[in-house]
């Protein structure tokens, strides 16, 4: 792994796996990763700050995802920042940041759901 382009992230997802299958097998799976900052301002007071993270996976690391991974879940993730942009149906550039995840920790409880 390289470090000039790393990420590690532990939070909870915030909505379902969503997942688009290719051709040929391929699968994408993409999720939203909330993590929480705890901090005290100048007043003293104890603020909590939460940050949300676009997560993309291919392959194996998405069958993952979607087998193991629901809304709500604790999970660590590893791997690198990618950028993209599009431009929308009025012509405007969408600039996207997201994290590449190719490695996955499950953390918390186990799901009761499954």
């Amino acid at each position: 792994m390289s470090i000039k382009n790393s990420v590690r992230l532990i939070g909870h997802t915030g909505k379902e796996v969503e997942v688009i299958n290719f051709g040929k097998g391929g699968s994408k799976a993409s999720v939203t990763l909330a993590t929480n900052d705890h901090y005290t301002n100048a007043k003293g007071e104890k603020v909590e700050e939460t940050q949300w993270h676009n997560l993309v996976a291919f392959g194996k690391t998405a069958e993952l995802f979607q087998k193991y991974v629901s809304k709500g879940k604790e999970i660590g993730i590893e791997r690198k920042l990618t950028y993209r942009s599009y431009d929308d149906n009025d012509g405007t550039k969408k600039y996207i940041t997201e994290i590449r995840v190719e490695e996955v920790l499950l953390l918390g409880s186990k799901d009761t759901n499954s």
